[in-house]
């Protein structure tokens, strides 16, 4: 697996990829999060453009997983992480995540963080194995505090939902 900077070219495939992401979460009663409908094109190339964009590429150098991140209040906020069910449990998703750890050292940030799901077994308790940690209301900066509420108003609240922390 490489990881890379994703190609404009690439973006709808990286759609792609966060349908057939999406596609558990219909087991878990979740249609609403299966059936939400990924980034827009212009929303991936703001991140593309930024340098923030990346894939994690077979071996024939076709996307088969994808991050975007962007810093809010001095560390790197994972907005997306998604892996296509067919390269899951491969470490696809921890190496995308230490591509970005690194990538946020080089540019001076002292954290990653995230928002997930509590309860969905590939989500929160996944990324408390790689180190995160959750963090209580009081904790959150003004930007996860954002973050959170736009979520809400997207109606992700439905579902226990927490901000995680891993220190760089």
């Amino acid at each position: 697996m490489r990881i890379r900077l994703a190609d404009h070219a690439e973006l709808p495939a990286l759609q792609d990829i966060e349908r057939a992401a999406g596609a558990p979460f219909r087991d878990l009663g979740m249609p609403e999060i299966a059936d939400d409908e990924p980034p827009g094109l212009d929303v991936l190339e703001r991140y593309r453009a930024a340098g923030r964009c990346w894939v994690a590429a077979d071996e024939r150098d076709l996307p088969v997983a994808y991050l975007v991140a962007e810093p809010v209040d001095g560390a790197l906020h994972i907005e997306q992480v998604s892996v296509h069910p067919r390269a899951a449990r491969r470490g696809v998703g921890r190496a995308l995540l230490a591509h970005a750890a690194d990538r946020a050292r080089e540019e001076g940030l002292t954290a990653l963080t995230l928002t997930t799901f509590t309860e969905v077994p590939w989500n929160a308790p996944y990324y408390a194995r790689l180190g995160f940690l959750p963090l209580s209301e009081p904790d959150l900066t003004p930007g996860l505090r954002a973050i959170r509420t736009t979520e809400a108003e997207h109606g992700l609240d439905r579902w226990p939902r927490v901000c995680m922390r891993v220190p760089l």
